[in-house]
């Protein structure tokens, strides 16, 4: 008997359908991935199965045990009864732990409160379970750990600590909601093999929500394919990897990012040059001495780089490898030691340089729903820019430059009726990068800082992003400092490429002697980590 059956799994907000007639089943032990694009209904189905889908109608059947005379169909079980399932039988790790956990908690009082609620433990006994489990899940010195609040600890080990919780009664199932996302492809390939350790250690079965194919390949035993709310096709991850047969699916399957740049010929002048660049932050020093001297945390340490006008500069590194404070610095964003020179130009020479230099190097965010203004109107959002930089350019004029920067990034009024004053959160993910990347583009910089441009974007979407990038590369010949974690990205992009190991450069060159023949273990651990 299965652990988990759904049959007609329907789910509506406001009487719009969003989840419609999913069923799928679970054995004891087993690992099944949901998969699908944004907005498929992945996540929507596992919060319905703990009733954590506030609003929704849900119709159906999704009985949980393994026991005929004991099965609870979580779809009609009452609060009381869910209460008892939560975090002891079935637990779930959300996809962003810093919003997840409580940030006025230290890790282990939040994980001790699981442990003292399901179990009955003392407060001194969870407190001992807590750093047994904080040990469980690879992070070091769990004794001084658990003492520490989610912001003290690093992306992969607030992760390590969410599955610490969700682990802390040993639950039946575990629902994954997109686990890695937010990691470098390093410690995601850890907290993969975490996953896999525990799930064999405790005998759990998991069900896995995720858009990344690779993660799916080398973790599930079973996929599910949604897509618009429904599931057009599932089975085994060989199978149906090898023989997809939706054209969903195999359209899922054949969004690798694609190689389609103009490769580099002759010499070409820099457009951006960096010589000895030291980025360092004061940090408190322990002691007597702290009160009087601080320490320096040396961010950055003596690196030299290039861009060649036109093409593109790859930076890869994981969490803390100094990638983010040489974007900040070459934008002028933070103190730095050494020389940043664009076209004879430096930061810091007067206030109208700097001005001028804003104007050549622009910058397109992770994020663009964070990046985005939610007051302002899409007009507002990708012309306010030239209230800066072409002051001068009458209320028509300026109208008209924002509708070119749309239209080259492949928006316009006839796709989306009143585009130029609609909001931000009215759009997609890959829309709203779109506008982020017009709002770079409108004051015809010559260089984009491209900082992680698609690891919050599912596959088909990253595609097409990565694809707009390439295109208005050669269009307008700019010239791109790429700072990312994903490999794939820096293949299909990159001219060159720059490693970056705890704020220094530990191998560079052209894209095919890095890529092909590595020197460094870190680049090669690298980039095995990302197969």
């Amino acid at each position: 008997m299965s652990l988990l059956d759904v049959h007609g799994l329907t789910i509506s907000f406001g009487g719009h359908t969003v989840v419609n007639d999913v069923s799928f089943s679970l054995q004891a032990g087993e690992k099944l991935a949901l998969v699908g694009e944004s907005g498929s209904g992945k996540t929507v189905t596992a919060l319905s199965l703990l009733g954590l889908a506030q609003g929704a109608q849900v119709s159906g059947q999704a009985l949980f045990g393994t026991k005929p005379d004991s099965q609870l169909d979580l779809l009609t079980a009452t609060e009381r009864e869910l209460l008892a399932v939560r975090g002891q039988d079935i637990s779930m790790i959300f996809q962003e732990p810093m919003t997840a956990l409580n940030p006025v908690f230290t890790i282990g009082e939040q994980i001790a409160e699981v442990l003292q609620l399901k179990t009955g433990l003392t407060r001194g006994q969870a407190r001992r379970a807590a750093i047994g489990l904080i040990a469980d899940t690879g992070i070091t010195e769990p004794e001084r750990r658990v003492s520490a609040y989610p912001h003290q600890l690093s992306g992969g080990q607030r992760q390590r600590a969410m599955i610490a919780m969700a682990i802390a009664c040993q639950p039946k199932l575990l629902l994954a909601d997109e686990p890695t996302t937010a990691l470098d492809v390093t410690v995601r390939k850890q907290i993969l093999a975490l996953l896999e350790d525990l799930q064999r250690q405790y005998g759990m079965a998991v069900l896995l929500i995720t858009h990344d194919l690779n993660l799916v390949r080398h973790f599930a035993d079973r996929v599910a394919v949604m897509e618009r709310g429904s599931v057009v096709e599932q089975g085994n991850v060989q199978e149906v990897f090898s023989e997809a047969r939706h054209p969903y699916t195999q359209r899922l399957m054949n969004s690798r990012p694609v190689r389609n740049v103009v490769e580099a010929s002759g010499t070409l002048e820099p457009a951006v040059r960096a010589k000895g660049l030291r980025v360092a932050y004061p940090v408190p020093k322990s002691g007597f001495s702290g009160w009087f001297f601080s320490g320096r945390f040396i961010a950055l340490g003596g690196a030299d780089f290039e861009v060649p006008a036109g093409q593109t500069l790859g930076i890869i590194g994981e969490s803390g490898s100094g990638k983010s404070t040489l974007a900040l610095a070459t934008l002028g964003l933070v103190p730095f030691a050494g020389q940043i020179e664009m076209s004879g130009k430096t930061w810091g020479q007067s206030a109208a340089g700097n001005l001028a230099l804003r104007k050549r190097i622009q910058v397109v965010f992770q994020d663009p729903f964070s990046s985005l203004s939610p007051r302002l109107t899409i007009e507002e959002i990708v012309g306010e820019g030239l209230l800066v930089h072409a002051p001068l350019l009458s209320a028509s004029e300026r109208l008209k430059k924002v509708e070119l920067a749309l239209s080259a990034v492949g928006l316009d009024d006839a796709q989306f009726p009143g585009l130029l004053q609609r909001y931000v959160h009215q759009f997609s993910g890959g829309q709203r990068q779109r506008i982020a990347i017009a709002r770079a583009l409108i004051v015809d910089p010559q260089i984009l800082v491209l900082d992680e441009p698609t690891s919050a974007l599912d596959v088909t979407m990253a595609q097409q992003i990565l694809q707009l990038l390439q295109d208005l590369q050669i269009k307008f010949a700019l010239s791109y400092l790429l700072i990312t974690h994903d490999v794939e990205v820096v293949r299909a992009m990159a001219h060159a490429v720059l490693v970056l190991k705890d704020g220094e450069i530990v191998e560079s060159g052209s894209l095919e002697q890095v890529f092909m023949q590595p020197t460094e273990p870190y680049t090669r651990a690298l980039l095995a980590a990302s197969e």
